[in-house]
């Protein structure tokens, strides 16, 4: 009987130990979960993934940060700008998408992505119909940009004088923002139709898509999950130079495709930019005790030509080149000469910096970043980070600009950013728990083949007659 007991725990640990190191060495159940997460990630009705990604649960907001200029005449007198920071100016944004359209045999989407805005007081600073913000008057500056040299330029320095016009003007933070009727434009409006009357810096984008994409569903394979393949009806841009800047690269920032690396490069459009863009891993994070892995840009992304010669393509025209971190995107601004960079001039030339005084760049604050599940592909936290400024300098022929110096002017910074909802939290760590469940089968088995092994070892070691003695010397005294 004992060795029958002690012949089956030893064959019974073995072939645990052995079924347990067979089912590591072949990734059985991980290649089933993998399976498994990439039948799930499809773009298709009635699946989790598009539900996800038609109309994302968790909330997006727009904070706005303004520079407000102290010294306005010091600056027209060719002196270094001085600036204060004031915000937040926070709003909700809402961003289902419409018109989806199911095409190609289900291969690819269509759809168009309106943004609402509703402004919210508790998480602000003070009220935007209200706030005064002293900035540079962009119409002005633009008008100015768009007629030098031109048959328009006598009615230009016509109309500045006339409306009183200078290098800098005060309006409210929500004519900022959601534009206003402009008596220079309006003028210019009579000689040029195409000019818009109405300035603001986000007009007539609350409430409004910025075209249509086509994006693959993921079906034919899983790395192509909501890959933009067309924006507007077109594959590609046309603002810049080279082909490869033209390129529409990656997602619109918001899925991506699950089983991520932390060797892989994750490409990302933005509209906002005007171009494609990368980003790469920087950490290790958890967010509400999500495991995640932060992409970040490299500043490769933003650095100038010497850098990175593959930016040559984004200076328009051809050679008209800026420092690094500042991307200039007038060619798709209708001309307006708006430059981007990172809030305070986060990682770009020190120039910059030094030239407005009141810059104080951090990483922990003006760092774009996401925030990415790697075993699904969601995104957990994110932050798009971005500040718009304007290129101001002397312009002979127009005495509104004085004597200032050539600036890129700091108009105002935005962060958008998301965080996981607990709902969406709690049931992604449902998920992951699950898995996590699944893929530990082999080490419960190994460890159940470890206790019976040594348990075999004991019986093994331990002498056959030991209870029989110990009875014995029990009895022996009667």
């Amino acid at each position: 009987m004992r060795k029958c007991c002690l012949s089956a725990v030893g064959s019974l640990s073995v072939a645990l130990l052995v079924a347990s190191v067979s089912l590591l060495v072949a990734h059985v159940l991980q290649s089933a979960v993998d399976r498994q997460v990439k039948q799930g990630t499809v773009l298709k009705n009635g699946t989790e993934a598009f539900d996800l990604w038609e109309d994302p649960p968790p909330p997006v907001y727009m904070q706005f940060y303004f520079f407000n200029v102290v010294n306005p005449l010091e600056v027209v007198n060719g002196e270094s700008p001085l600036v204060e920071e004031i915000g937040p100016y926070t709003y909700r944004e809402y961003r289902p998408r419409a018109n989806v359209h199911i095409l190609d045999n289900g291969t690819r989407v269509s759809s168009v992505n309106p943004k609402t805005y509703v402004f919210e007081p508790e998480k602000s600073v003070g009220d935007p119909e209200v706030d005064l913000i002293r900035t540079v008057n962009i119409p002005a500056v633009t008008a100015m940009e768009w007629t030098k040299s031109t048959s328009l330029q006598l009615p230009t320095e016509f109309l500045l004088m006339l409306y009183q016009e200078n290098l800098f003007m005060t309006h409210t933070v929500h004519e900022l923002l959601w534009g206003y009727k402009d008596k220079l434009l309006s003028a210019l409006h009579i000689f040029r139709p195409e000019i818009d009357s109405e300035f603001g810096l986000f007009n007539k984008m609350n409430g409004t898509d910025d075209g249509e994409y086509v994006v693959l569903s993921g079906k034919m394979n899983y790395l192509n999950f909501s890959k933009i393949v067309e924006w507007r009806g077109e594959e590609s841009l046309n603002w810049w130079t080279t082909e490869s800047c033209n390129m529409i690269n990656g997602t619109d920032g918001s899925a991506f495709h699950p089983l991520i690396s932390t060797d892989e490069t994750i490409y990302v459009f933005s509209s906002d930019f005007c171009r494609s863009l990368y980003i790469t891993f920087d950490s290790f994070v958890s967010v509400s005790g999500i495991p995640a892995y932060r992409f970040v840009p490299p500043e490769k992304v933003f650095a100038n030509t010497s850098v990175n010669p593959d930016n040559a393509g984004f200076c328009v025209p051809a050679g008209n080149c800026h420092g690094s971190g500042v991307l200039n995107v007038s060619v798709c601004k209708q001309g307006v000469p708006i430059l981007l960079s990172a809030p305070h001039f986060y990682q770009a030339d020190e120039k910059y910096v030094k030239d407005i005084k009141g810059m104080h760049p951090r990483k922990e604050d003006h760092e774009t970043f996401l925030d990415i599940n790697p075993l699904t592909g969601i995104v957990v936290q994110a932050a798009k980070r971005m500040q718009i400024n304007v290129l101001v300098r002397k312009l002979d022929k127009f005495i509104e600009t004085g004597r200032v110096r050539t600036l890129v002017f700091p108009v105002v910074h935005v962060n958008e950013s998301v965080l996981i909802d607990e709902a969406s939290a709690k049931k992604l760590k449902s998920v992951l728990f699950e898995v996590t469940v699944v893929t530990s089968i082999p080490f419960i088995i190994m460890a159940l083949g470890i206790i019976l092994g040594i348990c075999f070892i004991v019986l093994v070691c331990r002498p056959p007659g030991t209870k029989e003695e110990v009875r014995e010397v029990l009895i022996e005294p009667e």
